[in-house]
């Protein structure tokens, strides 16, 4: 039977796909996620972040240049982490794309007592040779005149929190040893720089680099996910979140 994704059919019986996003979507508003999942309502597009998305490939070239020979990068050595080193897996680029995770060898798990599938796409993850342990590693791209642990401060890091205890959560239910703590790897452009921005042809933009370990919680997840079948099935579509502003604009409206 075909797969059950994008608009929810309660008399499918296959698995409903649901990436962390739209995990994400439930937990800020239940009706947003409702008028996606259940009456498919487009919300309206964002442009996408290509800058952070650059970002993210220049990263992940250098980490997959010590992945190869299975060493420990420079940076890793310099702030003190000896002992990690990227991890290499056959399936590792597979668990990297977002989209489609419901192929083999995607990064996702059956949740069957909900009769969900859920999954998503990470940035990395570092094996532990002290340890034996993995690692769950989140890439961030950011311009902030706050640096350090304050990175992990705010509104859109307690998103970047669930995200990191989901991935954590997932990659122990495929059968992993994966460790509570977890790494942000943050640059954040600098805007102080003495640096000259344009140089010849070339613009140069100086990045602040911090490494944040972050202690996971996966506690909110399976009652989540009970909620979200709960929600699947409702007849109609429930209230919005006191703080969202798609809800607080519409009670505007209307």
């Amino acid at each position: 039977m075909a797969r059950h994704r994008g608009q929810f059919d309660p008399n499918n019986p296959e698995p409903y796909e649901l990436s962390r996003s739209r995990i994400e979507n439930f937990v800020r508003c239940p009706a947003c996620f409702y008028m996606q999942q259940v009456e498919k309502i487009s919300f309206p597009s964002i442009p996408g972040f290509l800058l952070n998305e650059a970002t993210d490939v220049l990263l992940k070239t250098y980490f997959d240049k010590f992945r190869s020979r299975q060493e420990c990068p420079d940076y890793l050595r310099n702030q003190g982490y000896y002992h990690l080193i990227p991890f290499q897996h056959t399936d590792f680029e597979l668990w990297t794309q977002s989209l489609h995770f419901g192929a083999s060898g995607r990064m996702h798990t059956n949740v069957e007592e909900h009769n969900l599938k859920v999954g998503g796409g990470l940035d990395d993850v570092w094996y532990n040779t002290d340890s034996g342990k993995l690692h769950i590693v989140d890439y961030k791209s950011t311009s902030k005149k706050t640096d350090g642990p304050e990175l992990l401060d705010g509104f859109f890091a307690q998103a970047y929190k669930r995200q990191m205890d989901f991935y954590v959560w997932v990659m122990r239910r495929m059968g992993f040893d994966v460790c509570d703590t977890g790494y942000f790897l943050y640059v954040n452009g600098d805007r102080d720089t003495d640096v000259d921005f344009l140089d010849g042809e070339h613009g140069k933009m100086m990045f602040k680099v911090s490494l944040l370990p972050y202690d996971v919680n996966t506690d909110w997840i399976e009652g989540t996910l009970a909620e979200i079948k709960r929600t699947l099935h409702l007849p109609t579509r429930p209230n919005h979140a006191k703080a969202c502003e798609y809800g607080a604009f519409l009670d505007a409206a209307y």
